[in-house]
């Protein structure tokens, strides 16, 4: 049997292949990422909703952040299409439309 934690090891008692913990611990803690655009990702596990920036909750809701030191411009100084709110109560404004980056999030759920 091999004792290196990074390739799997046989099983001779019940004749199959057994992967190491480790291994299994990896693969699982791999984050899907969401491109937003221009270079930028976000983890998709940590989404909780995409919108769009054009009423006044959203308008309200960026300039708290930005007050509380929670907001991330992602847009590369161009017009925020989308708002990206997380887990963490991050904001992240991004220059892709809200559709498209919701279209993005479904591919990456559905290919994890």
């Amino acid at each position: 049997m091999s004792s290196r934690p990074d390739r799997p090891t046989h099983d001779t008692h019940h004749g199959r292949l057994k992967t190491t913990v480790a291994a299994e611990v990896s693969a699982l803690m791999e984050p899907r990422l969401l491109n937003i655009g221009f270079g930028s990702t976000v983890v998709a596990e940590r989404v909780v909703a995409i919108v769009s920036p054009n009423s006044a909750p959203m308008k309200r809701l960026k300039d708290e952040a930005k007050k509380d030191q929670r907001l991330i411009d992602a847009t590369h100084g161009r017009r925020t299409r989308s708002i990206i709110i997380t887990d963490s109560n991050h904001i992240i404004l991004s220059a892709i439309q809200a559709e498209t980056i919701s279209q993005r999030f479904l591919t990456v759920k559905d290919n994890g």
